[in-house]
C-alpha cells in the first residue's frame, strides 16, 4: 500500500471515496504516527481502509405448479375364445355267433 512514504493513486481514491478528510488522504499514517495496521499501543484510531466491493450471488429456486389436463379414452376389446371339448359317448353292440360242432362219432 505504501510506496516511498506516499499512497498510490488507487489508495488515495479509495480513501477519498469513504469521505475521509484531506488530511488523512494525504498522510499515509492517518495523522497519528502509526502505520497501518495500527498497533493497539499507539492510542489512536487509524482511518478505515476502503475495500473493493464484493459481489454476492444469491440463487433462488422458485417452483411453479402447472396443472395439465390429460384426457384418456379407454377402449375395451373383448376377445371371445371358444375352447371345444369332446366328451366320448360309448355305445356297443353284441353279435352272437353260433357254431355248431358235431363230434366225430366213432365206434369203439
Amino acid at each position: 500500500m505504501l510506496k516511498n512514504n506516499k499512497m498510490n493513486e488507487r489508495d488515495e481514491v479509495s480513501m477519498n471515496y469513504t469521505g475521509m478528510s484531506a488530511e488523512y488522504s494525504n498522510n499515509p499514517t492517518g495523522g497519528c504516527g502509526c502505520m497501518p495496521p495500527c498497533p493497539p499501543s499507539c492510542g489512536c484510531t487509524c482511518p478505515p481502509v476502503c475495500e473493493c466491493p464484493q459481489n454476492q450471488v444469491c440463487h433462488r429456486v422458485i417452483n411453479y405448479e402447472v396443472p395439465h389436463i390429460m384426457p384418456f379414452h379407454t377402449t375395451v376389446v373383448n376377445h371371445h375364445i371358444y375352447n371345444h371339448t369332446y366328451t366320448p359317448v360309448y355305445s356297443y353292440s353284441e353279435v352272437d355267433e353260433v357254431e355248431q360242432v358235431y363230434g366225430n362219432r366213432c365206434c369203439r
